[in-house]
């Protein structure tokens, strides 16, 4: 106690000794600066208000949305879905990390032991300055185990086991962590851990459509560069989740060599946000561009679907087509009607609408493998190259399991703005 006491005392009196700010409330000095970066290949999404639900008759009789006047903050969103290349790339990150850790054991470049102050990190971080050698005696040896086995090699080609690509992360509950009944949980009771297989279901091509020949789909859809710059699907809800934590992380990680604060998450946009932006700031129009119909004023389709009746090709497309071939949407969104429908990050529930606030509607739930089926469907939007035209209206609202992947089914991100909105007089930091 007597501790307590005099330590208390020398705060006091470092207090009074401090004459810098003549004892007026200042604030922290010596903030760092920060410029809001707006990601490449995103669009702002500036706040409002709108009427979700549907415009125009339900010929499916879903009954599982009304009118409803909702408000959204500021955020920003991919102008097109993610694209292979897009996920290839978090598919090499993963892979790179599973070989590097693989040749830390026979080589410590690969690994980074002491920080700046010449203290041990531990566990040690990977270190991604070294190439790696992929086809070097000792490491070939070393990395053997990534490959698939001999006996499951296709024309003896040695090939990554995608089986292996495995990403390890985790999440923090802070919708538990806000309960009152957690308030005196520890705090690693909050942070929960997942590992998520990233590789896409390539076989989805197949297994989605019977008696339908799609094998040229499965070999070539997700690898090949013809198809780079096509949206890509096979991925399950989980999968696209697991890809906003890693592209969170990768700009974070840069931020941070730099000394520079973090920038906020990237996520699945909220059914809310997904409408608003489809809507692309009209009141009650039943298709992103705006019109009731699925054609322009020169008769071309405005969106890759199943038309006619079934014709599919009448509108540019067989299956999907390479992002942003139709026209954007008045907040320059592309593809928010067909080519893929889309995950959003809320779990379904037919009257959401009813109980579900009207700031920043949201029902999130990390479904566990324990948890009711019920919390496992993720509503998905949008409507696909495969789909009837009653499936492209933004308000159209149905649902597949999180561990489900589709030939029909991708995704884009949003990543929420910090202020009030863009511009002069917004009162928030400059964005370039």
């Amino acid at each position: 106690m007597k501790k307590l006491v005099l330590f208390t005392l020398i705060i006091i009196l470092l207090a009074s000794c401090d004459r810098r700010h003549g004892g007026h409330l200042t604030g922290v000095e010596d903030r760092p600066r920060f410029h809001e970066i707006q990601s490449p290949g995103m669009v702002y999404i500036p706040m409002g208000s709108f009427l979700m639900g549907p415009s125009d008759e339900d010929p499916a009789y879903a009954h599982n949305a009304i009118s409803k006047r909702v408000s959204v903050s500021s955020f920003y969103m991919d102008e097109t879905e993610i694209t292979n290349n897009q996920y290839r790339q978090f598919v090499y990150w993963v892979r790179d990390s599973l070989a590097r850790l693989l040749l830390s054991e026979i080589d410590e470049d690969y690994l980074i032991l002491m920080d700046e102050y010449g203290m041990d990190i531990d566990p040690p971080l990977l270190n991604w300055r070294p190439r790696i050698r992929w086809d070097g005696e000792e490491e070939r040896e070393q990395l053997a185990e990534l490959y698939l086995p001999e006996h499951e090699r296709f024309f003896r080609r040695r090939e990554i086991d995608s089986r292996k690509l495995i990403y390890r992360y985790h999440i923090i509950d802070l919708a538990r962590a806000a309960r009152r009944d957690e308030r005196d949980t520890p705090r690693q009771e909050f942070v929960r851990e997942w590992e998520t297989h990233i590789y896409p279901d390539t076989l989805s091509w197949i297994h989605d459509f019977s008696y339908s020949y799609n094998e040229p789909m499965t070999k070539m859809y997700f690898w090949h560069p013809t198809f780079d710059h096509f949206p890509v699907v096979g991925v399950n809800w989980l999968q696209a989740r697991a890809f906003t934590v890693w592209r969170t992380q990768y700009l974070n990680s840069y931020l941070q060599r730099r000394g520079q604060p973090f920038a906020m998450d990237f996520r699945l946009p909220t059914e809310a946000e997904w409408e608003y932006a489809a809507r692309g700031g009209l009141e009650l129009n039943p298709y992103p561009w705006g019109g009731p119909y699925t054609r322009n004023i020169d008769g071309c389709f405005l969106a890759n679907f199943k038309p006619m009746r079934g014709d599919y090709v009448s509108d540019g497309g067989f299956q999907t087509v390479i992002v942003g071939h139709y026209p954007p949407n008045d907040f320059g969104l592309y593809d928010m009607a067909g080519n893929v429908s889309e995950w959003t990050r809320n779990a379904y529930d037919e009257s959401f609408y009813i109980y579900g606030h009207d700031l920043n509607m949201d029902y999130h739930y990390e479904a566990e493998e324990d948890d009711p089926e019920t919390l496992k469907r993720k509503v998905v939007r949008g409507g696909s190259w495969k789909d009837v035209k009653h499936f492209l209206q933004v308000s159209t609202r149905t649902y597949e399991y999180q561990d489900t992947a589709k030939s029909y089914i991708g995704f884009r991100t949003v990543q929420d703005f910090m202020g009030r909105e863009r511009g002069p007089g917004a009162g928030t930091s400059n964005v370039y």
